[in-house]
């Protein structure tokens, strides 16, 4: 790979000035890797003042010795470059950031203090004769072989930042989706995990949350969150999830329910879908434990995804996401038992469930249900009721789900019925909405006008319940097909 002009160009200036400079950490380790680093590190022995003096145009805002260096790049990983004075770290009180830093002229004792061998390598650029690389700690062949070690002790490093114990498993299941041979946890740093694991309670939510996204994105998803389970983290982090380990489900699956989830979760990263998918994947089946009747194949699971929503929305804020992720995997989950058989799927019944999910998020729903299908361990992935199912959405887009589509609005009502701005106006459209909902042909003018009439002389207690129990009917319909399928009462 070819470094960037803009670090190159930084490590030759300070090389003129009379300091050593390296690429250092993460970069080195993508960089012999063959894969394009998502940022840059160099450190020197020169102190930060005189980094200053070399480059007049930076930020340095921290008592950790790192300058940042503007560099006028349009590579927004290199409009920034961080160059950072060699260091040893003292303690870390707060299981993060180290209470102080000692400046060092050496380069092995800076590197000394990194998390993991293969984020230890230091070199500096050039021809292939002239290129060094220093490697005191043996990472490259640990990168060679596939191996995640914690740089000397592992416990002092878990010691210093539990989160490095996350980043072990991420390292694992990203550089393993990079490379053919696959990566591993060596045996000693894979033992202090287990040890230490309780204390990654330390962590922010903030840095846990962050560190499980990069896995759950990772092409291997699965296989951290058995990591994560194996090495005891993951009661830490989704004790709810752990709660499905040995939990059996019923004759359409052969797994439990903890298993299901983290299968399902292996196909929608295998078929690459977005965060929101691969989230509802995991967590979609996580309110089976609770709604679990009778043992066997026969075992029943009423209303789990109602109340897999609300776990999955209790887990999700907990670790901070956006309210709009946390709101869009809940939303799949509590309707990820929708009816799709060519059979008993019904127009109305799929303009009810665009009304329910919005259309904008379907095809997540749909993707949800092909990674839970083949999660199951008896896959059937039916691509033809899907097929079909994709075919009757596309056919009722442009119906009515909304009062906004209706072909008369509230100022309309107000004229026909010559009554003033009131609730009683939204709950007629809301009847109207239901009837349009379940016959596409009553939406015009007219049709809706007339109706409206006869709605006037209801009450706003009766209208309420009418536009109500319209809905409620049909879904309860639905619910029945689902209890037929998948044995629930």
């Amino acid at each position: 790979m070819k470094l960037p002009k803009e670090i190159k160009n930084i490590i030759d200036k300070l090389n003129q000035a009379g300091f050593e400079a390296y690429i250092v950490g993460g970069c080195v380790r993508d960089f012999l890797l063959g894969r394009e680093p998502k940022d840059w590190d160099i450190c020197t022995n020169s102190l930060p003042e005189q980094i200053q003096q070399v480059f007049p145009n930076n930020i340095y805002e921290n008592k950790f010795g790192t300058v940042g260096i503007k560099t006028g790049s349009k590579d927004e990983r290199l409009k920034i470059v961080e160059v950072t004075t060699y260091r040893v770290d003292e303690k870390y009180s707060d299981k993060r950031h180290p209470d102080a830093v000692r400046f060092t002229t050496s380069l092995e004792e800076d590197l000394a203090r990194r998390d993991f061998t293969i984020n230890a390598i230091a070199l500096r650029p050039g021809s292939k004769e002239t290129q060094e690389i220093i490697n005191p700690f043996n990472g490259q062949e640990d990168l060679k072989n596939g191996l995640i070690r914690a740089v000397g002790n592992p416990a002092e490093r878990f010691d210093e930042d539990a989160l490095r114990m996350m980043r072990a498993i991420r390292f694992t299941v990203e550089l393993s989706s990079a490379k053919q041979v696959p990566f591993t946890i060596e045996g000693k740093t894979k033992e202090a995990i287990r040890k230490k694991a309780e204390s990654i309670k330390a962590i922010s939510k903030e840095r846990i949350r962050d560190e499980l996204i990069k896995i759950i994105m990772s092409d291997l998803a699965s296989d951290g969150i058995l990591l994560l389970q194996e090495l005891n983290l993951l009661p830490y982090i989704i004790p709810e999830l752990t709660q499905g380990i040995n939990i059996a489900q019923n004759r359409h699956h052969i797994y439990s329910i903890f298993e299901h989830n983290v299968y399902s979760l292996k196909f929608a990263a295998q078929k690459e879908y977005n965060l929101v998918v691969r989230l509802a994947a995991l967590l979609h089946d996580i309110g089976k434990t609770q709604a679990k009747a009778g043992e066997g194949i026969t075992a029943t699971f009423y209303n789990h995804d109602y109340i897999g929503a609300k776990i999955a929305t209790r887990i999700l804020d907990r670790l901070h996401l956006p309210r709009q992720t946390v709101d869009a995997v809940a939303n799949l989950i509590n309707n990820h038992m929708f009816v799709y058989d060519v059979g008993a799927v019904t127009e109305a019944g799929i303009r009810r469930l665009l009304k329910r999910v919005g259309p904008e998020n379907m095809q997540d729903l749909i993707n949800l249900r092909v990674a839970d299908r083949l999660g199951s361990g008896v896959p059937k992935a039916q691509p033809y009721r899907l097929r079909h199912f994709q075919y009757m959405v596309a056919k009722v887009q442009h119906d009515a789900i909304s009062v906004k589509q209706l072909k008369i609005n509230g100022t309309d009502i107000m004229e026909i019925l010559g009554i003033a701005p009131g609730p009683k106006i939204g709950a007629i459209l809301d009847v109207l909405l239901a009837e349009a909902i379940e016959e596409p042909a009553k939406n015009t003018r007219q049709q809706l006008a007339e109706r409206a009439q006869a709605l006037a002389n209801f009450d706003l207690t009766e209208l309420r319940r009418l536009a109500k129990e319209r809905i409620a009917e049909k879904k309860e319909e639905e619910d029945d097909i689902i209890k037929k399928q998948y044995y629930v009462k």
